[in-house]
């Protein structure tokens, strides 16, 4: 992958293959155009329905969304821990919610006849860490734990890529405060925080309330990207801004101010979910804290959920065409390529060194490219060929070393293909330009 402290692309393993012959995938199978993208691309590989192999280029992408993610926690005192992905049945039964009906839990037996849960999420998990540590003192808190992990659901029929599978990776959020007015405190915080990485993620979302379903709680607030192949509906009233899912109220009337005629209806991709849980599982499972007169407490929960994996998913299919993938700078796997000519060509002996030079020019004048350059060495292809793979997988700067470098001045190709636009500049301006339209 990396020649010389270069990122290149002939070391990079990306099976760029219709459909894998082990997964048993069909076409008919691919629902939607960012698993299909994703797949023809090799960013991922299925190998079971609803689990899939992240390769190269998509975990670049999931780590670049969870340093964002990991910033925005630090902000908010945010302590990152790893629950174990296994949960003992019996906290599930100590809360309650083993004794509802939940169809996509994965449950297994060990040797010794206990059972488990592959844990979807670890509410349970995390207030029976704080319940075994408890009473803790009321100057600990708010006390903000969250991890990030694989979490496991069994669909009964796994569709559209990562966005709805059996195996994901979820950041999740347990905050534990001595009173009902901190915890709404900290709710409000939470979903700040979250509304910070949706803008640095760059997409368009909408926040809108949502339904606390088996989770319980009294409030509950989802995140959702704005998408034709979404599986909720969204209510949008702009007479008020009133905004929630479609379960939760009717289609034809606002409920907070009662307007009809100004209601929009939109369908929608859910990346994010908040939840005020109060004591809905720290009173059944012992979750307290020493008050200031030496009492104890019941602690009030808040639980917050993203989606990374989905979200990933999501931006390609927001933002993509059917034939071309597109990613938000900042999560795309890398911002620029840098495309030397063809091996033999005439250009070849007169642009020795003029890839590399260029590479590491544009890591040192912009900090912030770091890692986020890549160089097509494979020379062997044409500059066409290799061009509509870059512009096909994404890439938001091709830079195109050719016959208007070898010029005195010298120039080079850039292909914007965010703004679909072709510019043929100077070294300074290139640089200049690719600093001034990459939204890191």
């Amino acid at each position: 992958m990396s020649i010389g402290g270069r990122h290149c692309l002939s070391k990079i393993f990306q099976p760029i293959t219709i459909i894998s012959k082990k997964s048993n995938l069909t076409r008919q199978d691919v629902t939607s155009k960012s698993q299909r993208l994703m797949l023809d691309l090799g960013f991922i590989q299925q190998a079971s329905p609803g689990c899939f192999h992240f390769l190269p280029l998509g975990l670049k992408s999931l780590n670049k969304l969870i340093k964002i993610v990991d910033d925005e926690m630090f902000k908010i005192c945010g302590q990152k821990v790893l629950f174990p992905g296994l949960t003992n049945d019996k906290l599930w039964k100590n809360s309650g919610r083993l004794n509802e009906p939940v169809a996509e839990l994965f449950q297994v037996k060990d040797r010794h006849h206990q059972n488990y849960i592959l844990s979807p999420t670890h509410e349970e998990a995390a207030t029976d860490l704080l319940s075994s540590v408890s009473p803790i003192s009321y100057k600990y808190f708010p006390l903000r734990l969250y991890q990030i992990s694989s979490k496991f659901r069994d669909e009964m029929k796994p569709r559209f890529g990562l966005m709805r599978g059996r195996e994901f990776v979820m950041k999740d959020m347990y905050t534990f405060d001595v009173d009902v007015e901190s915890a709404k405190k900290t709710y409000e915080e939470v979903c700040e925080s979250y509304n910070r990485v949706f803008d640095r993620i760059g997409i368009e979302y909408v926040k809108v309330l949502g339904s606390s379903g088996t989770m319980g709680g009294t409030m509950s607030h989802e995140y959702q990207f704005k998408a034709s192949i979404g599986e909720d509906r969204i209510l949008c009233c702009r007479n008020c801004n009133y905004s929630a899912n479609i379960e939760l109220c009717g289609e034809h009337n606002c409920p907070n101010c009662g307007e009809g005629s100004n209601i929009n209806l939109q369908t929608g991709i859910e990346v994010g979910h908040t939840f005020f849980l109060g004591d809905k599982y720290s009173k059944p499972l012992g979750a307290v804290c020493s008050s200031t007169n030496c009492k104890s407490e019941v602690l009030q929960m808040g639980s917050y959920g993203l989606g990374l994996s989905r979200i990933l998913a999501a931006a390609v299919e927001v933002l993509s065409s059917e034939t071309e993938m597109k990613w938000p700078d900042a999560l795309a796997p890398y911002n620029v390529i840098i495309l030397p000519p063809k091996k033999g060509s005439k250009e070849e002996p007169q642009t020795k060194n003029v890839a590399e030079t260029l590479y590491t020019k544009l890591e040192e004048v912009i900090p912030s490219l770091r890692g986020n350059v890549l160089l097509d060495d494979r020379t062997s292809l044409t500059i066409g060929r290799r061009f509509l793979d870059a512009k096909r997988t994404g890439y938001h700067h091709i830079v195109i070393i050719n016959k208007k470098t070898t010029e005195t001045p010298s120039f080079y190709e850039l292909n914007d293909t965010a703004m679909n636009r072709q510019l043929i500049l100077s070294e300074e301006e290139l640089i200049d330009y690719i600093k001034q339209n990459t939204v890191f």
